[in-house]
């Protein structure tokens, strides 16, 4: 027997934390930008992140609300996503107070920077994988905003590189579940995709 949920019927808040607990699990951008004047850097995570495409490369996190991410990169154009390790998971949790734009969590939660390639925004240094982007479009929905931006320039550290490639163990991707719980990779499963065949090749 199933329990049926009517968004229709609930209010916003009690399907938005339904379709959180099951929309899992949500990897977790954790997006650092600055002001127009380059007088604050902000950064907070986004746990609505995914690829929008791969040719051009973008990818997508989504605001909601107005929060400062958003109107930083409205005003400005340019963020970078930086990757959240599991290692850091106090540190991420620190960024997403709701404070005022004028505050830096650099500051308040005491996170390195570093200079970024191609824009303004600076990454966070501890992070093991980072996108430098700029906004290729956003698309409001409901209470929502959709951030698109083209990776312009992307950086591994090389301790999480196997092969010249990402190795998901080494990056230790922390990620988003229901209410207050946080995920960590666990266990990792190997299954080799089945090509299409015309039938009678064989």
């Amino acid at each position: 027997m199933r329990v049926e949920f009517d968004p229709q019927e609930m209010s916003t808040d009690s399907f938005y934390r339904f379709l959180t607990s099951v929309v899992v699990p949500r990897p977790i951008a954790w997006v650092s930008t600055v002001t127009t004047d380059a007088g604050t850097e902000n950064l907070a995570p986004h746990s609505f992140f995914s690829i929008a495409s791969t040719d051009p490369p973008i990818v997508q996190f989504t605001s909601i609300g107005r929060k400062d991410s958003l109107r930083n990169v409205e005003d400005t154009g340019e963020f970078v996503v930086n990757f959240s390790p599991a290692p850091l998971m106090a540190v991420i949790n620190a960024t997403a107070i709701d404070q005022p734009r004028s505050i830096s969590e650099f500051e308040t939660a005491g996170v390195e920077r570093e200079d970024s390639r191609r824009v303004r925004p600076p990454r966070v240094a501890a992070s093991p994988v980072v996108l430098e982007c700029r906004s290729h479009t956003t698309l409001r929905m409901g209470n929502s905003t959709l951030v698109f931006g083209r990776v312009v320039q992307a950086a591994v550290d090389e301790g999480c590189l196997v092969g010249g490639r990402p190795d998901s163990r080494s990056l230790q991707p922390l990620t988003k579940l229901g209410g207050d719980e946080w995920g960590t990779l666990g266990e990792i499963l190997h299954l080799r995709r089945i090509p299409y065949e015309e039938p009678g090749t064989h």
